[in-house]
């Protein structure tokens, strides 16, 4: 599977939400208009790529999309939503360095990985 997709509304629900269940969900809210989602968004896809599918990079045209900007109540662009086992778990906004996009992913992956430790423990 892919590293990163565009998401619209129509595969919004398939395509962040339950695919949230499987694996950690980045969903990058931006517009081709913006410039800090000019820098962004190449560097969410260089770490989808080194991260090689311990999370999948969701990017949404926000001009294409506005009901997902608000439905996730998004104030400005670009916004980077975390979503695991189907709920939002954090969310930053506007570009940030690398080394805080590394952080912030690796929260995401384990939370997404102490969530399924917890879900096993309660089905024994």
């Amino acid at each position: 599977m892919k590293h990163s997709y565009d998401v619209e509304e129509a595969n919004f629900d398939e395509l962040v939400v339950a695919r949230s269940h499987d694996v950690p969900v980045l969903l990058d809210i931006g517009a081709e208009w913006c410039s800090p989602c000019l820098v962004l968004g190449p560097m969410l896809e260089k770490l989808a790529k080194e991260y090689a599918g311990k999370f999948v990079l969701a990017k949404v045209d926000a001009d294409e999309n506005m009901r997902i900007a608000g439905r996730h109540k998004v104030r400005g662009f670009p916004t980077v939503i975390a979503y695991s086992r189907g709920q939002e778990t954090a969310r930053f906004h506007s570009a940030q360095p690398l080394h805080f996009l590394r952080s912030f992913i690796d929260k995401l992956i384990e939370h997404h990985a102490a969530n399924s430790t917890e879900g096993a423990q309660q089905a024994d």
